[in-house]
């Protein structure tokens, strides 16, 4: 049966017992432990491990932590002589640092015959890696590394009963944001919007990429092509983040720079915010137990600015089978893996309340149903999705981006001396570890 350690909460039912008791007589794999985050999507994942256990017989151990303990956790992991994790649970922040550090066994590697199923997203191709030229590629000498276990990405929640009555229509750009988002504005009792500005380890960072990507900035040029201009300093990032501050300032919540992803969420859950930027947590908001507004949030992909199109971040999972594991474990892991992409598994996490990673399932029937609207926005947003960090550095870069971030959003620094302050102590960063990373004049 599952094992939970740490945050996980919940026990198997009697019902789920007795099939996993029922079903161990004909386990074929050896029992295996996934370490990973308590997260909105974690409930819906555990939900899929326990039918595993039921449809196999096969036991899984969820080793449960906060985003931070996990990450240490798996670091540490894959450097002693056994790993005690046969799968790690990898965010797309950080992913690279063990791709690069030669820590994971191709999936191929342990079988020949595996594959990424066809109906599964490789999100910008990072299930891949050429060790070789060290690039995120399926192409090339490209191998396949890991498989997507939740897509994570941002997308606009806005509340749709508000919109009907209002007259307003599902916005497209910034401008047409704002302007809806002032309909709704009204303080305390709601806010035009909700955005989180929390300083954390990938908190403020993240939920401004479709803001500064949206107007042609970012972090670095083009980490792709290996362009390591710095450019959180430029015109077009500035605009970005000028953009993100005004809905803070005019219609979004008076403590925005301290406002958290549970936050967030739970003012739109608690009727305080006529549209989040967020991650999906259809499930809570169609919960009345847990919502104030049952069938009330729609969802939209996110948005352009005048000049450039749409993009989401990938804060998305992925799952690794370590090195330094034993072959039978190796094998059990990968097991999990060939199930979870199966038409069987990726409904059944869409129904525990969790977004699969099956383009089958977002554009196939369950999506014309009111129960799993946000499917129609998920596809249509993941195509436009892009990796935020393809360096193992990405760390020390999240250190400076979230603190300058969070002081430009909370006034503690003019936004132009947090970019240029930003694009200084990156510098420095990738200097140290041997970039060539060009830097822009400072903003005036």
């Amino acid at each position: 049966m599952i094992k939970r350690h740490l945050n996980a909460a919940g026990l198997l039912t009697g019902t789920a017992l007795s099939f996993v008791l029922a079903g161990s007589a004909m386990a074929a794999e050896t029992p295996i432990t996934i370490v990973i985050n308590q997260s909105p999507w974690f409930p819906g994942f555990q939900s899929v491990v326990e039918l595993y256990e039921e449809t196999t017989g096969n036991t899984v151990d969820l080793d449960v932590n906060p985003f931070a303990g996990s990450l240490e956790k798996q670091r540490t992991a894959v450097r002693t002589d056994q790993s005690p994790f046969d799968l790690l649970i990898m965010n797309a922040g950080f992913f690279v640092e063990f791709y690069k550090g030669g820590f994971l066994d191709p999936l191929t590697d342990i079988d020949p015959d595996f594959k990424l199923s066809a109906d599964i997203y490789d999100f910008d191709e990072s299930v891949c890696w050429d060790a070789t030229s060290m690039s995120v590629t399926c192409g090339g000498d490209g191998k396949l590394l890991s498989v997507p276990v939740n897509p994570n990405i941002l997308i606009l929640h806005y509340r749709s009963d508000l919109y009907e009555e209002k007259g307003l229509k599902v916005p497209k750009n910034w401008d047409e944001l704002m302007a809806n988002a002032k309909v709704l504005n009204d303080p305390p009792r709601m806010y035009g919007i909700s955005q989180r500005g929390q300083r954390g380890a990938f908190d403020v960072t993240y939920d401004v990429f479709p803001y500064i990507w949206s107007f042609g900035g970012g972090i670095f040029k083009d980490q792709k092509a290996g362009d390591f201009t710095i450019t959180i300093n430029s015109p077009e990032t500035l605009a970005g983040m000028e953009t993100y501050i005004k809905l803070a300032r005019e219609v979004g919540h008076p403590s925005t720079a301290g406002q958290t992803q549970t936050n967030v969420i739970q003012n739109m859950a608690t009727g305080k915010a006529g549209h989040i930027m967020s991650v999906l947590s259809p499930g809570l908001f169609d919960d009345p137990n847990q919502s104030a507004v049952v069938n009330k949030v729609n969802y939209a992909p996110t948005l352009a600015s005048k000049d450039h199109e749409a993009a989401t971040p990938l804060g998305h999972w992925l799952a690794g089978v370590p090195k330094n594991v034993p072959d039978d474990h190796k094998k059990a892991a990968l097991a999990f893996l060939n199930w979870f992409q199966s038409q069987e598994a990726q409904e059944a996490y869409a129904r525990a309340g969790s977004a699969p990673v099956s383009r089958a399932v977002l554009e196939g029937p369950m999506s014309d149903t009111q129960e799993f609207r946000w499917m129609k926005a998920m596809a249509k947003a993941i195509p436009t999705a892009k990796l935020t960090f393809l360096i193992p550095e990405s760390s020390q870069v999240l250190a400076v981006t979230e603190l300058r971030l969070n002081e430009a959003i909370g006034g503690q620094l003019e936004l132009k001396d947090a970019l240029n302050t930003a694009a200084k102590e990156i510098a420095e960063i990738m200097s140290n570890a041997g970039y060539d990373a060009p830097t822009l004049p400072d903003l005036e």
